[in-house]
């Protein structure tokens, strides 16, 4: 099942690092100006919002099975259909469908793992989980890079088809069909939920996406889609917060500690994450005159450790607990984020490398096991609400992340045109990310630590209970 689910989550991984690296390319190709072309990586961030908190009734009436290999039908439609895309605009349009699509797909590989592991060996799931997130930063930008230096820039979305195919028959293959009983009631969509959710996210991802452009938060299109967004987000909690059943996504979940600190720490290593793999690629092009090949080569580093780290740290959260493991990893973070904010023009490629392993193995453990923690003495049917939460929570740290570091990016390198001066605003850029991470380190303490084992009796009953 973990193989056959991370072939599929590779195209939608993937495809999100090999375009990240491709946007000056397409606006060259397509002949568009770049803020429009930005589109081509915000709209498919939109369809991933709006889509996610909609895996678990999906999953709810179509089954696992059938949901995964129709959202990787519909993500192999949107790439052959991006591949073909005749301007700037078709591109977005079909970028969106890839986005609808993905945004199903990885909060449901989380929940069919943590459902068939009955509870078990969560921190070992959890590794597994991470693979494709591991693999992306790592392979993705090389792969773009050589793709757009070997063939036509069409080849970046032609290179998922083999993914969802291939992912497609091992999932027809492998995964078990768990369709509901035509006989037993289907689950009802929440419609003033889904009105109010789904509009609220991508109003509040749509207004952190123009930060980065704009004056800053004080700008009125930045301003406005964010109060409208926290609006319809606060609405949402309202309305759904009395339901003990039938809402959209299950915000009652957010009084169990585990489920709320680990949605925490998730923001905020969506922060590091995500603002970091804005501010390192960037760095190495502006001021170290790389290019997008050069400074994904890079990067390997980082996304070695990261990769490194998946069994460890899921062993350890197993033998040790969440809280202890989420610790250290938030302060190695830190930590190994601090050299990148004395960079140089001349500082040492061996040195900054070097602080990328070490940094990519924290970040890996930083990831598992909060996630992890968040389904800790959950029952079965809130396992998809669980995976809905952490995936906004990151993902939604992620925008957070960028936005308000390339604000900071912005302000720090105003006029600067030399090397010397570029590379003081992105160490004050880094100070910021060091200290957006530190503030995760003292909230690891209400993670759940090790769970107690289980008296003979419950065993029992557990085991039992598993078997019918």
């Amino acid at each position: 099942m973990a193989i056959t689910l991370i072939v599929g989550a590779l195209a939608v991984v993937f495809d999100t690092t090999i375009v990240s690296v491709a946007l000056n390319d397409l606006a060259k190709e397509l002949d568009a100006p770049l803020s429009t072309i930005q589109w081509v990586s915000t709209g498919y961030l939109l369809a991933v919002f709006v889509t996610i908190p909609l895996a678990g009734w999906a999953q709810s009436r179509l089954g696992g099975r059938h949901l995964w290999i129709a959202a990787l039908g519909v993500f192999l439609l949107g790439s052959i259909l991006s591949a073909l895309a005749w301007d700037a605009t078709s591109l977005i349009a079909f970028r969106v469908i890839q986005g609808g699509a993905g945004g199903l797909m990885m909060p449901l590989m989380a929940t069919l793992l943590m459902q068939a592991a009955q509870g078990r060996n969560i921190g070992k799931v959890m590794a597994i989980i991470t693979v494709p997130t591991a693999l992306g930063p790592i392979l993705g930008p090389v792969l773009g890079g050589l793709i757009l230096h070997l063939a036509d820039w069409r080849w970046l979305f032609f290179v998922n088809i083999p993914f969802c195919a291939v992912g497609a028959w091992l999932a027809w293959r492998n995964l078990t069909d768990d369709r509901p009983a035509p006989d037993r009631p289907r689950a009802r969509l929440d419609t003033v939920g889904l009105l109010l959710l789904c509009p609220g996210f991508a109003a509040l991802v749509y207004g952190l996406s123009r930060v980065g452009g704009s004056a800053g938060f004080a700008d009125a299109k930045v301003l406005i889609p964010l109060i409208g967004g926290l609006a319809l987000v606060g609405g949402f909690a309202a309305w759904a917060l009395p339901r003990t059943t039938g809402a959209l996504v299950n915000v009652r979940l957010f009084r169990h500690r585990a489920v709320a600190s680990s949605a925490t720490l998730l923001l905020l290593g969506g922060i590091s994450l995500y603002g970091s793999m804005m501010l390192l690629p960037l760095y190495f092009q502006q001021v170290r005159g790389e290019d997008a090949l050069g400074a994904g080569l890079l990067l390997i580093p980082q996304g070695v450790g990261a990769l490194l780290a998946r069994g460890l740290a899921g062993a350890y959260t197993d033998r040790v607990g969440p809280r202890g493991v989420a610790l250290a990893a938030f302060a190695f973070v830190a930590a190994a984020t601090v050299p990148f904010a004395f960079v140089t023009a001349d500082t040492s490629e061996v040195l900054l490398m070097a602080a990328l392993f070490v940094r990519g193995i924290a970040l890996g453990a930083a990831m598992i096991a909060p996630m992890g923690a968040a389904y800790v003495g959950l029952e079965h049917g809130e396992i998809p609400d669980a995976s809905i939460i952490t995936r906004v929570a990151q993902q939604l740290g992620g925008a957070v992340g960028i936005a308000v570091l390339a604000v900071i990016l912005q302000h720090g390198i105003g006029d600067a045109r030399t090397p010397g001066a570029l590379a003081d605003g992105f160490g004050t850029a880094f100070w910021w990310s060091v200290a957006l991470t530190a503030v995760a380190v003292p909230l690891c303490l209400l993670l759940p630590g090790l769970p107690e084992p289980a008296a003979p009796d419950d065993a029992a009953e557990a085991e039992a209970a598993a078997e019918a």
